[in-house]
């Protein structure tokens, strides 16, 4: 198997190297993802793809083969913006090879990933290994404000039905086993609006935060303080409702980032809520974004995704393992996110087994000079591959 995948690699890696570099030039910000969508949909197809479906969420989906073992892997076409660009010593777009890096918003999160997998399908199908497999490669949309709800949509509305998954995130070609969940909860503090000229006439709901604020803080460091895996509460966004700059505001919110360890669920999160905010006025909920596809869907995500691990001996793991391994002549490494990602949906929402595995220092994502090594791309390809020849449903 070994000696087959690497003569793929000689084969294709220009191409795919190339490919990686034209994703990386197509801007892609969350909701505007149509000309990525349409470029890769053009290559499923000229790479031999058995059918290429876009649905309608805007995702593009390509599928080889036809068995009863069903494997998707999902990578997602999205990157958040790019509002530092005079710190950038590349150009964010530029898709740029330097020292055996690619550059570019997105390299690492995640279109290093996009053209690995992308290859990897086709480089399956040549060598037959989707052979009694039905191999999906999801390239999603949206995935960087609204985790999971790509690949619920394809496995719902879409309706494919994989038997296991693999997430294409960073993990510098570690195996991931797990992720930490996040929550983004809104506490909420009314007031009465009034002139800033007469501030007795209103209610300053701001001058509330002070006390809510030290308790976040309190409990934030309580969680730092933790020994193992854990998780922790920021203070990450104030804003508060008023007429002017001038006004007293009617509203004032606060928002925190909660994140997530295996375990933890809503009723454990209303406990703490609760208790956070005994004494005070406030209420809070779990935070609710919408916002419209590219595709003109609107996409509604309740933010509270919680924390999920595989087991080390489910046969996903252990093919995973095997198929690293006979490439690589050692095993992976295991590792966990400490962020969300698409498996959310896959593993807790839909009980599908799912592991991830990707190009790239998850610690690039986001970052100005994001960059991936171009070795890990062809490490990530192979894997793809190794993994579709090695593993089967029960």
């Amino acid at each position: 198997m070994k000696e087959r995948i690497q003569e793929m690699l000689k084969e294709v890696e220009a191409d795919m190297i190339s490919f990686a570099r034209e994703l990386t030039r197509i801007k892609s910000y969350t909701g505007q993802e149509k000309d990525i969508v349409m470029h890769i949909r053009k290559k499923m197809l000229a790479l031999g793809y058995d059918d290429v479906i876009v649905d309608g969420m805007g995702n593009v989906i390509g599928i080889i083969g036809n068995g009863p073992t069903r494997i998707l892997y999902d990578s997602h076409v999205d990157t958040v913006a790019v509002r530092d660009e005079q710190e950038w010593t590349v150009k964010p777009f530029g898709g740029e090879l330097i020292d055996g890096n690619l550059y570019g918003r997105g390299a690492v999160d995640m279109k290093s990933a996009v053209a690995a997998s992308v290859y990897a399908g086709y480089a399956m199908k040549k060598l037959k290994f989707h052979e009694g497999k039905t191999i999906y490669i999801s390239t999603s949309v949206m995935e960087e404000d609204f985790d999971g709800e790509s690949i619920f949509y394809e496995c719902t509305e879409g309706g494919l039905n994989p038997d296991f998954t693999v997430i294409c995130e960073p993990t510098q070609c570690k195996l991931a086993v797990g992720q930490r969940g996040r929550a983004l909860i809104r506490i909420k503090m009314s007031g009465i609006p009034a002139h800033g000229g007469a501030p007795e006439k209103g209610d300053n709901p701001v001058y509330k935060t002070p006390e809510i604020i030290r308790r976040i803080e309190a409990l934030g460091n309580k969680f730092m303080a933790m020994e193992g895996e854990k998780g922790s509460l920021a203070l990450t966004c104030i804003e508060v409702e008023a007429a002017s700059k001038n006004a007293i505001p009617s509203k004032c919110s606060i928002y925190v980032d909660r994140r997530l360890v295996k375990g933890e669920d809503e009723t454990a999160m209303e406990k703490e809520m609760n208790a956070l905010l005994a004494g005070t006025d406030a209420a809070w909920e779990v935070y609710k974004v919408t916002q419209k596809s590219w595709t003109g869907r609107d996409i509604t995500l309740h933010s509270f995704m919680p924390a999920w691990e595989i087991d080390k001996e489910h046969l996903l793991t252990k093919a995973a393992i095997k198929a690293f391994s006979e490439l690589n002549g050692a095993a992976p490494e295991l590792c966990k996110w400490d962020f969300s990602t698409n498996g959310v949906a896959s593993m807790t929402r839909l009980g599908i087994p799912t592991i991830g595995f990707g190009p790239g220092d998850p610690k690039q994502a986001h970052c100005v000079d994001e960059h991936c090594p171009v070795e890990e791309i062809k490490k990530a390809f192979e894997f793809y591959i190794g993994l579709a020849a090695r593993v089967s449903a029960p």
